[in-house]
């Protein structure tokens, strides 16, 4: 089908040859649907394409074929992307009844339905009102009806340039992820991209990309930074390459043909019962709004910057729940618990739309990134507290979530099963899958066993 697909929507003029030859005996049983041009009633935010069918030889029975996108879809007026879809249709059809069989190897058909003559080219250009970009097809550039004809020792191939290919990618994943997810996926293309024009400056479109090249810019990237950046960057990278290969702007993504690296993985340790309990006394006289964050971690188990966004009107005091955008979901709502609700400020007395937390207090307007926000209370944590009680780099913010959780691990298992735990839990937590609260659970070893000196005897 990819044959197909590249011959299809490859700019030549071969539809003279396939008319010729198209002449077949009618009485033979049809052995495809007329092709067809689906255009999601004129929704120019959804895909359009060109779909068959064929007959199966070994059922006998029609069968639907893969969709034909071509790059209609990088078109944003509906005359232009019709036309090209009409284009694609007509060549579809007259290479059907040249004998096309999607079930045969068709290489010899193809080759000979190649283009020839200049003639039948420049007849071509007036069928497209405007020209068409086409990814990693050799074909004969053109300015209006001016034709360039690539001579025997070199052949010039068109293609999305590098930034129409990746803000494509972006725009699309714009109503998909988070701002700051997005955000990164920008920081990395751009430096993709830099990187490009300074080592490859030869490679000006994205289907000169390959699987070498980005392996080589990866490898840079280890060797200035770590196996997660590494990683990062390629999970980025093969996110937006995907999207470039769903929408037909690039053949396949070589990137998710790349490993991702090992890495030794770093979590917050847990504090002993003495050092959070000194910590919280401590901070009651040194940074009491400090505290309220720590306890919404501690006791709503809300990760650090899940709690920088909460707002006034997300706490919900007399039905004691809160909601608030998750790591997982747009929308979760949670139980606050007495332990917490009864530090909590009168929060009648600001308006809904007011943080949480600022700076300096409870309850304000602090227009500033959520990330910001987050490594605000970070550094502000290492200044009041880690430095205050010589804590290394495996206690932080996100230490008081493991420590809180094993906590509440340790006081259900004592009356119930290991899978009850569990399931409570999830409910307490927020995990969304039992196999996800599981390997955490795990990674801050939780379930920890009494101990089994007597089993030894």
């Amino acid at each position: 089908m990819s044959l197909l697909n590249d011959f299809i929507t490859f700019e030549h003029g071969n539809e003279h040859d396939l008319e010729h030859d198209s002449e077949h005996d009618l009485r033979k049983k049809p052995q495809f649907s007329s092709p067809k041009i689906y255009n999601a009633k004129g929704d120019l935010s959804k895909r359009w394409y060109v779909y068959f069918s064929f007959r199966n030889p070994k059922t006998g029975k029609l069968e639907r074929m893969k969709n034909i996108y071509g790059i209609a879809n990088t078109y944003k007026k509906k005359e232009e992307r019709l036309a090209v879809l009409s284009v694609y249709r007509k060549r579809l059809l007259l290479l059907l009844k040249k004998g096309y069989n999607p079930f045969e190897d068709n290489k010899h058909l193809l080759k000979q339905s190649k283009p020839s003559k200049i003639q039948k080219q420049q007849n071509e250009v007036a069928t497209i009102p405007h020209p068409i970009q086409v990814q990693q097809t050799p074909i004969i550039q053109r300015q209006d009806t001016n034709i360039n004809v690539p001579n025997n020792n070199a052949q010039e191939v068109t293609g999305t340039s590098l930034e129409k290919a990746f803000d494509l990618s972006l725009h699309l994943k714009k109503n998909v992820v988070g701002d700051r997810t997005l955000r990164d996926y920008r920081a990395h293309a751009d430096k993709f991209i830099s990187w490009l024009k300074e080592e490859h400056p030869n490679i000006t479109t994205i289907n000169l990309v390959d699987k070498a090249i980005i392996m080589r810019y990866l490898n840079e990237v280890l060797s200035r930074s770590s196996a997660r950046n590494c990683n990062n960057y390629r999970t980025n990278l093969s996110s937006l390459m995907q999207t470039m290969e769903d929408n037909d702007i690039i053949p396949a993504n070589h990137v998710k043909k790349i490993k991702a690296l090992k890495t030794k993985p770093e979590r917050n340790k847990t504090y002993s019962h003495k050092t959070q309990t000194e910590i919280f006394k401590y901070l009651e006289k040194e940074d009491p709004v400090l505290l309220l964050y720590i306890k919404f971690i501690s006791y709503n188990f809300l990760r650090p910057i899940e709690v920088c966004r909460l707002k006034v009107k997300d706490i919900n005091v007399k039905e004691g729940l809160l909601q608030f955008k998750s790591k997982n979901n747009p929308l979760e709502v949670k139980r606050i618990p007495n332990i917490l609700l009864k530090d909590l400020p009168d929060l009648s007395q600001f308006n809904g739309d007011m943080h949480l937390f600022t700076q300096d207090k409870i309850g304000g307007y602090w227009d500033i990134d959520e990330t910001n926000k987050r490594n605000h209370f970070s550094a502000r944590y290492r200044k009041v507290v880690k430095h205050h009680f010589n804590l290394d780099k495996n206690y932080g913010l996100y230490s008081f979530r493991h420590t809180f959780i094993t906590k509440l691990y340790q006081s259900l298992i004592k009356g119930s099963t290991p899978h009850e735990v569990k399931s409570k839990i999830m409910l307490i937590t927020g995990h969304s899958t039992m196999d996800a609260l599981e390997k955490y659970l795990r990674s801050i070893d939780a379930a920890i066993p009494d101990d089994y000196s007597h089993l030894l005897k």
